[in-house]
């Protein structure tokens, strides 16, 4: 069977580890394919960091070919591929060598929505402890991270060149999978000027000014990044319609625009700090003006969800959450905002389009 991505074998019957064993397997099957999954996130990682996928883009090679061009093991580069193709990443040829399957094509660096920087994220010395860690966050509610580096992520990452690269680089792996599902699900022929809150190096604002040549853009973000946007920016000859803004999200934000974006930034927060970033922003818009919330949006009680475990992650390490529908509005509510729709997309996001809540007038000052 050929794949849409280069002809490569198709992904393996069997299911990946940590997700569902085989149909009609026993209750005790299901759990242990579970509980295996921790090795499976491990493997791929291994497999990301070695760029194994890269080598195998061309042709089939034998593992003790790739031991040597990587500087591993012979026999635990076999046993390492072995386990990946037995769970749909590569494929073993009756020669003994491996190839790639569709889903392996995604660990290759060079890949259309490749996800290779998230393998490596997840499996890293910035990830990985914290997930042994969740324990101490179930048992005290606060965030695993702290616990095990004795700062904040945020901190960690601002001291630490190569994990702040290795996060980014992410980041930037799930920003470019995405843009496209959300330019087609939402028009904003309506928006004259759009400010992307906490957008990182703008590549979701980049690409609505491109498609949109009447809309100017505002990227609202720490100085750091900024820097790097703008260069960006000039680079893709949107510098004359795209500008970056430094500054504090919970003190001030741009106002008088008529969209503000916030991709992927509330989650990052719990409910008091999400509460006052919603705030800051409702005091930067004037009523006309929409907010769209990009986000991941947790299905009801016992629908299958990766939007579950992504809230333990963002738990662990920001004290973040993903939240449901009602969740949102609650949070909107405390921020004299309300939500008018929700927008699925093709992608693990939503577009949640939220505008002034102008019938909640505030309260008037109490009288010393």
């Amino acid at each position: 069977m050929t794949s849409e991505l280069g002809g490569r074998k198709g992904s393996s019957s069997a299911s990946p580890a940590g997700s569902h064993a085989a149909p009609g397997a026993s209750p005790r099957q299901q759990m242990f394919s579970l509980l295996m999954g921790c090795y499976a996130s491990q493997c791929l990682a291994v497999a990301a960091d070695l760029r194994i996928a890269d080598h195998l883009h061309e042709a089939p090679q034998r593992p003790s070919d790739l031991a040597r061009d990587t500087q591993c093991d012979a026999r635990a580069m076999y046993r390492l591929l072995r386990a990946l193709a037995g769970i749909g990443v590569f494929h073993e040829r009756d020669d003994g060598s491996f190839e790639l399957t569709a889903t392996g094509e995604l660990l290759r660096s060079d890949a259309p929505g490749s996800l290779q920087p998230i393998a490596r994220l997840i499996g890293s010395d910035l990830q990985w402890p914290t997930l042994g860690h969740l324990g101490h966050t179930v048992r005290t509610g606060e965030p695993a991270f702290e616990h095990v580096f004795g700062m904040t992520m945020w901190e960690y990452l601002a001291t630490h060149a190569d994990a702040h690269a290795l996060f980014h680089a992410s980041m930037s792996a799930f920003s470019i999978a995405e843009v496209r599902a959300i330019l087609d699900n939402y028009d904003f022929s309506d928006a004259v000027t759009v400010v992307d809150v906490a957008g990182g190096q703008g590549h979701l604002l980049a690409a609505i000014v491109d498609k949109y040549p009447h809309v100017e853009g505002i990227l609202f973000e720490r100085p750091e990044v900024t820097r790097e946007a703008r260069d960006q920016f000039v680079a893709n000859g949107l510098g004359h319609r795209c500008q970056a803004i430094a500054g504090d999200m919970f003190s001030t934000i741009p106002s008088g625009a008529d969209c503000y974006i916030m991709k992927s930034v509330l989650h990052d927060w719990d409910d008091e700090r999400a509460t006052q970033l919603l705030r800051t922003c409702r005091d930067a818009m004037v009523d006309r003006a929409t907010l769209l919330i990009i986000t991941r949006v947790v299905r009801p009680a016992n629908e299958p969800d990766l939007s579950k475990f992504q809230d333990l992650n963002m738990l662990i390490n920001l004290n973040g959450a993903e939240r449901t529908a009602d969740e949102f509005r609650e949070l909107l509510r405390n921020a004299d905002l309300q939500l008018d729709e929700i927008i699925a997309t093709p992608s693990p996001l939503s577009i949640l389009v939220c505008t002034a809540d102008t019938s909640r007038q505030p309260e008037p000052p109490t009288s010393p």
